[in-house]
């Protein structure tokens, strides 16, 4: 029978073979958990985003590599880079993969990495731990029962306000990563697209010597920070947004789009549910709609 995967706390042993996507401390390097210790010194490879880094966090916690590769995989990585990882397990290693800080695979690489893996029919394991998303909602103030992770806004100012115009009646918290450069321009694309009074938290070096959250409207976060130049990492929490109701244009054309290859009922329950509809208003819109063919 396999090894299982290693239980926390239990020390440095042999790992099954498979991919451990390693979550690492965002700021304070006491964040790492013991689990993530022990595949970090019991993996036989290690694949980072940026090798510095992950070397330097072994180090501050008394881990050696002991002669074990260290592989570097981030954006700019290849094919190649996933084939000799991918090899790498299908022989029976164990290979820990670590982002440059926070959980990997969110607003981090390592999708592609571990997609290869699985489309190699080989295991892959989470070892979870610190994020930015979940530390910033924590602290925010705003509601955390339902929560959409949207990662970074595009940086074209009119693409921005499309995005988020999308983003805007979503029934749920939003969380969004910027970059400190960008962050006074977001927030006023956020004035013209959700208005100066939907509420925000601005999450700056969470966990970090310098943490700071900024919780209040739009308009006046933005004013908080109008003569600051920031630096650091940034997290920015909204508020949920309400549902905007469709207008009727919008739901006939809707219609007749789907009833081109659907039948009335099925094309009546789609817009119904894509626009958040009765569908009993929309079935008979339908039938309408049919009827005048």
């Amino acid at each position: 029978m396999p090894d299982q995967p290693l239980p926390a706390g239990a020390g440095p042993a042999r790992l099954s073979p498979g991919l451990y996507l390693v979550a690492t401390p965002i700021g304070a390097a006491r964040d790492i958990t013991l689990r993530a210790l022990d595949i970090l010194a019991g993996a036989d490879a290690i694949a980072a985003e940026d090798t510095r880094t992950a070397r330097k966090l072994m180090e501050i916690h008394g881990l050696s590599l002991a002669g074990r590769p260290i592989l570097a995989y981030h954006d700019h990585s290849g094919v190649g880079a996933r084939d000799r990882i991918t090899a790498m397990i299908a022989a029976g290693k164990s290979v820990a993969y670590v982002s440059e800080a926070g959980t990997p695979l969110v607003a981090d690489p390592g999708y592609q990495l571990s997609r290869a893996v699985i489309d190699a029919q080989l295991p892959v394991f989470a070892a979870p731990g610190a994020s930015a998303v979940l530390a910033a909602l924590a602290v925010s103030g705003l509601p955390s029962d339902r929560f959409l992770f949207a990662g970074f806004p595009p940086q074209a100012k009119g693409a921005a306000k499309t995005w988020l115009a999308e983003l805007a009646p979503i029934g749920a918290t939003l969380i969004l990563y910027e970059s400190p450069r960008r962050v006074h321009r977001l927030l006023g694309v956020l004035e013209d697209v959700l208005g100066t009074g939907r509420h925000v938290a601005l999450c700056r070096e969470l966990t970090k010597r310098f943490e700071e959250v900024l919780r209040g409207t739009v308009e006046e976060v933005r004013n908080a920070i109008a003569d600051r130049s920031l630096k650091g990492e940034i997290v920015l929490v909204i508020g949920k947004g309400a549902p905007v109701q469709a207008s009727a244009e919008i739901m006939e054309d809707a219609l007749r789009k789907a009833l081109e290859t659907m039948s009335v009922k099925d094309a009546a329950a789609q817009v119904a549910a894509d626009l958040g509809l009765k569908k009993r208003d929309v079935y008979q819109a339908a039938l309408r709609l049919e009827a005048r063919k």
